[in-house]
This record gives structure tokens, C-alpha cells and sequence, in this order.
């Protein structure tokens, strides 16, 4: 964790930003609309018929009906219409890369504006200014079934809020002390502010039905083999928990460390100024993850971060509108180049990296012979996250079928195993989008009923 950084000066004492420019740099990434705002977005929908921003949601919102709704003042209308499709709509509405799906959709971009609507922005709206005297979904009547859900990301806490509204009992372990997953531990701080992620699952919760056990591990203190025989069924949404290792030599040296285990901190701490701080810092990767660690760093006033990356820009994961955000931020952009020696001082703390140039060369990447350095107090790694094959080291889970490090599901989120459904990052294929692994869940949650149904039917 942060025990990696002891060796450096916190924000406080780099001296940069004072509390209150830190409280700012940390507010919110893009300001809510005003009620006046919204109402004149929405009026520029033209409330499309075959709606391709409809199609281009993963979780099949239907946009132009809650816009319609949001122009006539409906607000709880909007929301209902969001939260019926997907129930983490409003850490949707602050996360969700709109501007490659529905946005980059929105027949507004082929309009002379060449505007789309701000549909990110309305859902937000109608999300954050709901009124409901009550959960506005109801449970259907009790099934007498329990399933277990183990993973209380947005994969798992979808299936369990779809589970309980038809009427089933679900129990959700998780590994953590919250829930939310990547919501709570991994979005950065000014995507989702005034803990945004944690009033948003009580909300959820407020259907009943739902129990949530934490600090339970699949392979550590949780057998899959047990819930498989306590439990109905059981759905995996366990995520990707592992960072992957650079493969050189001081990959564990003070100063180094996984970008995720730095703004799990951030995320968490109530006094951003006790963060410790690298003054000159290296961010190594091309993901929203890779941004975030470069951008929030510089946030907290960091006076050089360099993101480096193998390949070209075009090859980046990140989005245009990502990469703008970090480089608004002061962040330096280096590409084509590749982690090649990490650089120790006697004490075997980190003070920089050495690169390889790279090229692609008949569709491969390889060096160029030509190498570079860059003096850093501490190096981040934002290279993906893999998949914990800890998580299914008991005989049971061991059966699973995997599609590399992944787990196999088929079209309806089914495992090689009966009565056992995943989703989320942890199977293929995907975008690893908390939207997708919403949709993930509620669909396997709808295919775990089905197939009870069908078997208490039978019998």
C-alpha cells in the first residue's frame, strides 16, 4: 500500500496547495446542471424512434424516454426509467466514457451544432434530484430462494437489487470492509465525489432482501465448494484483484507500487493533504486508470508526472477526452517507449526508469536499441489488472472453465457449473465498464430466475 511512499513528503508538506485549492482540485471533474440547463438540454432531443444512443448503451437505457420525462418536469419519472435498466444510474452518469457510446451516437453529432445531447449530464440530473417516498421498486413475492452473490461490485450488486425484486433472498460476500467495488476503491476522486458511491447502495438496498457479509474471500476464508451446496445458485462477480508485475528487477522497491493501491487510498482518506506525494513521478500504462493516477497526482501537487506508454497514442485504451483531462493537468504524454531497468539509489528506493524505444515492426512491438531515463521519486503502475487465480483455488472452483485467466460464461452468463452464473470483469468478453458489468448482472440475474423457475416447475 502507501507504506511503498513513507519515504516521501506528504501534500502538506510539498508545500504546493493549501487545503482549500486541494478541496477544489478534488470537487467535481464536471459540474452538475442546473434545474434551468437541464430542462433546455432536454429540449434539444429529438426523442428518436429507433434511438441509435439506445443502442448504444450497454445497459439499453431507454435515453429518449427519461429525457422527454426530465423536459416535462418528470423528474422521478426519468429516474425510474434509468434505475429499471440500471440501478447504478447515477455512478453511471459520473463514469460511463459517454463520449464513445451514447454520445458519440446522439444524431445531434450529424446536425449543423455538431452538439450532442448531454445525456451523461440529464441522467446525472434526474439521479441526483429524485424524490421517492419509498425504493421505487417493489420485491415480488417471496420465491423461498436464496443465492449467494459473491463480489459486491457493480456486477454483484446489480444481480442482487434484480434477484430481490423477483423476489428471492440474496446473500453477497465481500472481501472488503465497503461495498461498491471499483465505485468505493477505484474511480478517481473527482469523477465521484461527496461519497456518492456509498449512498447510492443503501439506496439500492432499500429493497430488502439483500444481506451483505464482508472481509469473505473466495479462496482465502469463502469456498465456492460450500456456497455451491448452501445456496440455490450462485453468481461470481469477483472482478480483477490482481496487478500485474512489470517482470523487472526492484518491481517491490520502495517507491513503486500499483496505481490502484494509491487511489484506494485517496479514495478513502478524509484529509487529502496527509497523501504522500511525488514531486517527480512516472505513471506507466494507457488506461482510464493510468489517467486518473497521473491527473490526481498532479492534483495534489506534484510538479512533473509522466505518463509513459509502449505504443501510440491511437492505441491507447484511455479516451480522447480522458487523455485531455491529464494533459489540462500538466501531465507529459511519452509514447513508444517501454520499462526497461528500474533506477535504485544505495538504499534500493526508487530515482527513476530506463526505457527502450519501441516500434511496431510486421504487426509485433520491439525495441529500437535506443534507451532514455527519467529521475522519478516514485514509479506507478497502471499496466491492467489480471485476474486472482487465488479466487478459485478450491477443488469446486478449480473445475471452472476459463477463457484465459477469465471465467467462461455463455450467453447466459452460465459457468461450465450447474447452477453457478458470473460476470463483470472477471469473465470475457468485455470492455471492463462498470455499465457492462451492471448489465452483466442483471441479465445473469433474470437467467438464475428463469432457470429456478423452470426447476420448481418441473418438480
Amino acid at each position: 500500500m502507501t507504506s511503498q511512499l513513507n519515504h516521501l513528503p506528504s501534500a502538506k508538506e510539498v508545500g504546493t496547495y493549501d487545503p482549500a485549492t486541494l478541496a477544489s482540485n478534488f470537487s467535481d471533474l464536471h459540474p452538475p446542471l442546473t434545474h434551468r440547463q437541464a430542462m433546455i438540454e432536454s429540449q434539444r432531443c429529438l426523442y428518436c424512434f429507433d434511438a441509435p444512443c439506445v443502442e448504444a448503451c450497454p445497459s439499453e437505457i431507454d435515453i429518449p424516454s427519461f429525457i422527454r420525462q426530465i423536459s416535462e418536469n418528470n423528474i422521478n419519472g426519468a429516474a425510474e426509467t434509468i434505475l429499471e435498466a440500471n440501478i447504478l444510474g447515477g455512478s453511471c452518469a459520473r463514469v460511463c466514457p459517454t463520449e464513445i457510446l451514447c454520445e458519440r451516437s446522439c444524431v445531434r453529432n450529424h446536425d449543423a451544432e455538431c452538439q450532442p445531447v448531454l445525456i451523461g449530464l440529464l441522467q446525472r440530473h434526474a439521479t441526483d434530484h429524485m424524490q421517492f417516498d419509498g425504493h421505487p421498486f417493489k420485491r415480488a413475492a417471496t420465491t423461498g430462494r436464496h443465492i449467494a452473490v459473491v463480489g459486491a461490485g457493480p456486477a454483484g450488486l446489480s444481480c442482487a437489487h434484480r434477484l430481490a425484486m423477483l423476489g428471492h433472498q440474496v446473500t453477497i460476500f465481500e472481501a472488503e470492509q465497503k461495498p461498491g467495488g471499483l465505485n468505493e476503491y477505484g474511480i478517481a476522486r473527482y469523477k465521484m465525489t461527496d461519497d456518492f458511491a456509498r449512498k447510492e447502495i443503501e439506496f439500492l438496498l432499500e429493497i430488502g432482501g439483500i444481506d451483505i457479509q464482508y472481509g469473505k474471500r473466495l479462496g482465502d476464508n469463502l469456498e465456492l465448494a460450500n456456497l455451491h451446496k448452501q445456496y440455490d445458485s450462485v453468481f461470481l462477480g469477483l472482478g480483477l484483484g490482481a496487478s500485474r508485475a512489470l517482470g523487472l528487477t526492484g518491481d517491490d522497491a520502495p517507491g513503486l507500487m500499483p496505481a490502484v493501491d494509491y487511489i484506494k487510498t485517496l479514495r478513502q482518506t478524509d484529509d487529502l493533504g496527509s497523501l504522500a506525494v511525488a514531486k517527480r513521478c512516472i505513471v506507466i500504462g494507457a488506461g482510464n486508470t493510468a489517467i486518473d493516477m497521473a491527473t490526481q497526482m498532479a492534483r495534489l501537487g506534484a510538479s512533473e508526472v509522466t505518463l509513459v506508454y509502449r505504443r501510440g497514442v491511437e492505441a491507447m485504451s484511455a479516451t480522447d477526452h480522458e487523455q485531455e483531462i491529464a494533459k489540462a493537468n500538466g501531465v507529459r504524454m511519452i509514447t513508444w517507449a517501454q520499462p526497461d531497468d528500474i533506477l535504485l539509489d544505495s538504499q534500493g528506493r526508487v530515482v527513476g526508469m530506463r526505457f527502450a524505444k519501441t516500434r511496431e515492426q510486421s504487426g509485433k512491438l520491439t525495441a529500437t536499441g535506443e534507451t532514455f531515463e527519467i529521475e522519478a521519486d516514485a514509479i506507478f503502475k497502471a499496466i491492467g489488472q489480471g485476474f486472482d487465480g487465488e479466487s478459485l483455488s478450491d477443488a469446486t472452483a478449480a473445475e471452472l472453465a476459463r477463457d484465459g485467466e477469465r471465467i467462461h460464461v455463455d450467453d447466459m452468463f452460465r459457468t461450465s457449473l450447474a447452477n453457478v452464473y458470473a460476470g463483470g470483469d472477471c469473465v470475457k468478453p468485455g470492455q471492463d465498464l462498470t455499465v457492462q458489468a451492471v448489465q452483466h448482472g442483471k441479465l445473469a440475474a433474470h437467467a438464475i430466475h428463469q432457470a429456478l423457475t423452470a426447476k420448481q416447475e418441473a418438480a
